[in-house]
């Protein structure tokens, strides 16, 4: 699920908006009416959509999207004068009046991008610092010298513990250091 936040400086029109995305499927993290609650409520988040207004009490649109970490994408609620101001700075603009419909598509489309870097980010093999690979490397070598293994099959063997015991191969690499040094 993406998080969601709605923020508009009337309370009841925020409140309104999370109820049509609610009523559509999304979940709604928080409802906020000022930029600073806002930035309290991703501290803990890692991405999501922010769905705003021009212009908060405490802060402009802009402010706003400048203090979001990357991760987050900002929809802008906007009368059609104002959409041109906000144009060509990655924020996505939806102008007012609109539908309930273009809201849930627009809504919908930036959910599906996020869970598709999330799942790209996933995909992304892990780097292994030069500690963990000097560990595995040294697990190997005791395997090697001990068991009478070649390099490769010390490697597949600290893979296949691995994979059967359901840890990374850098812990299984630390329990082969453990139990052979006793």
């Amino acid at each position: 699920m993406v998080n969601i936040i709605v923020a508009l400086p009337k309370t009841e029109d925020a409140r309104g908006i999370r109820s049509v995305l609610q009523k559509n499927g999304f979940g709604v993290t928080a409802v906020c009416t000022t930029g600073a609650q806002v930035l309290s409520q991703i501290d803990d988040l890692s991405d999501g959509i922010i769905i705003c207004g021009y212009k908060f009490m405490d802060m402009m649109y802009s402010g706003l999207h400048e203090l979001l970490p990357d991760g987050f994408e900002m929809l802008l609620m906007v009368s059609g004068n104002v959409m041109l101001d906000c144009q060509g700075n990655n924020i996505v603009c939806l102008v007012k009046p609109f539908k309930v419909h273009d809201l849930v598509n627009t809504v919908s489309m930036m959910s599906q991008a996020i869970l598709r870097k999330r799942k790209k980010a996933k995909q992304q093999p892990r780097v292994r610092s030069e500690k963990e690979i000097a560990l595995i490397k040294e697990a190997k070598q005791l395997l090697v010298t001990r068991n009478n293994m070649t390099e490769e099959e010390a490697h597949r063997y600290i893979q296949k513990c691995s994979m059967d015991s359901g840890t990374n191969m850098v812990e299984t690499a630390q329990m082969v250091l453990s139990m052979m040094k006793e």
